[in-house]
C-alpha cells in the first residue's frame, strides 16, 4: 500500500472553541491566532493506493460547497474545490477513488463530497464510482442530531448519500469489501460512532479524525468545546494512545495545518506527545 497526505479547503476557527478549556495563554502558543482569535486549519484527507486491490480515500474535507454567507461564517478559506485538485496532483481524479471511507458526517469532513458552490445550481455528489462508508451509529446521528450539533451536519449530503445506493453503513471491526486491510475501531466522545480506521495493522497507520485532530491534542487533558463528552474522549483518547504506542501505529492529523503523520511516544512521566513528524506524505509505503 501506498499513502498520501491529501489537502483539501483550508478552515479559520475561533481558537477558544478548538481548545475547549484550555487558556488562551497556552493554546496561543500550540497555535497563533490572528486578530479575531482565529486559528488556521487543515481538512485534510488521507489517500491510501492498492489497499486490497482498491484506491481509497478516508475523508473529504470540508470542501467548497457553502454559499458565501455561510462560507464566511464557517470560516471557509478557498472557493475552488481544493480536494478535488490534490488528488489530479497525486494522478488520482475523484472518479477513480473506490471506496470513501469517512470518520462521521460533521461537514468538515464530509463536505468534500459535494460538488463547490454555483449561485443557483444544485449540489452534485462526487466521487460517482466509490461506495461511501459510515459507521451505523454516526449515520443515525445524521439523520437524527441533536440541537446542540445540528448545525453540523448536512441535510441535503444526507438525502444524497441514502439515494446513491452506494452507502455502506458499518458498524465491526472490518468489513468484507476491504478485508483485513482497514481495521476500524469506534469511539463516542465526539460524536456519536465516530469511525477510527487502522491501515496496515502493527506499525500502520491510523486516521485521528477528531479524537485527535492535531498535536496539541495529543496531550490528555486538551479537548475541543465541540466534543459531546470531554471526559469521556478523554478516558477514549488514553486507551486509543497506548495501543498505537505499544503496537507502532502513526498517527494521521486531519487538522493539523503544519502536520500531517507523526509517531506518538509516552515519556518517564507518562504524558504523551509525538515524534518523526512529517508535514505532508507522499507514496508512502504502509
Amino acid at each position: 500500500m501506498h499513502v498520501w497526505s491529501v489537502e483539501g479547503n483550508r478552515q479559520r476557527l475561533d481558537g477558544g472553541a478548538m481548545f475547549g478549556n484550555a487558556p488562551r495563554a497556552l493554546w496561543a502558543r500550540w497555535m497563533e491566532p490572528d486578530e479575531r482569535n482565529l486559528v488556521e486549519l487543515s481538512c485534510r484527507a488521507m489517500l491510501v493506493d492498492d489497499l486490497d486491490g482498491k484506491r481509497v480515500l478516508f475523508e473529504a474535507g470540508i470542501g467548497a460547497f457553502f454559499e458565501p454567507k455561510l462560507k464566511t461564517r464557517y470560516g471557509v478559506m478557498e472557493s475552488e474545490h481544493m480536494l478535488l485538485e490534490s488528488l489530479q496532483q497525486c494522478g488520482t481524479p475523484h472518479d477513480e477513488i473506490d471506496v470513501v471511507v469517512l470518520s462521521h458526517l460533521h461537514f468538515d469532513h464530509a463536505g468534500g463530497l459535494l460538488s463547490a458552490y454555483e449561485e443557483g445550481q444544485p449540489s452534485e455528489l462526487l466521487f460517482p464510482n466509490a461506495r461511501y462508508m459510515v459507521s451505523r451509529r454516526g449515520w443515525e446521528r445524521a439523520l437524527d442530531p441533536h440541537p446542540r450539533d445540528r448545525a453540523s451536519f448536512i441535510p441535503e449530503l444526507n438525502r444524497l448519500l441514502a439515494e446513491s445506493g452506494r452507502l455502506e453503513l458499518v458498524e465491526d471491526e472490518h468489513v468484507a469489501s476491504l478485508g483485513d486491510a482497514v481495521r476500524f475501531s469506534y469511539t463516542e466522545g465526539h460524536t456519536p460512532g465516530l469511525m477510527l480506521a487502522e491501515v496496515g495493522g502493527e506499525g500502520g497507520i491510523v486516521f485521528c479524525s477528531d479524537l485527535i485532530p492535531g498535536r496539541p491534542w495529543v496531550h490528555l487533558p486538551v479537548t475541543m468545546g465541540y466534543d459531546r463528552y470531554p471526559e469521556q474522549l478523554i478516558d477514549e483518547k488514553r486507551l486509543f494512545l497506548e495501543d498505537k504506542v505499544a503496537r507502532g501505529v502513526r498517527l494521521f492529523f486531519t487538522h493539523d495545518l503544519g502536520c500531517a503523520l507523526a509517531r506518538p511516544v509516552l515519556d518517564e512521566r507518562g504524558r504523551f506527545g509525538v515524534t518523526n513528524e512529517r508535514r505532508k506524505v507522499e507514496a508512502l509505503v504502509v
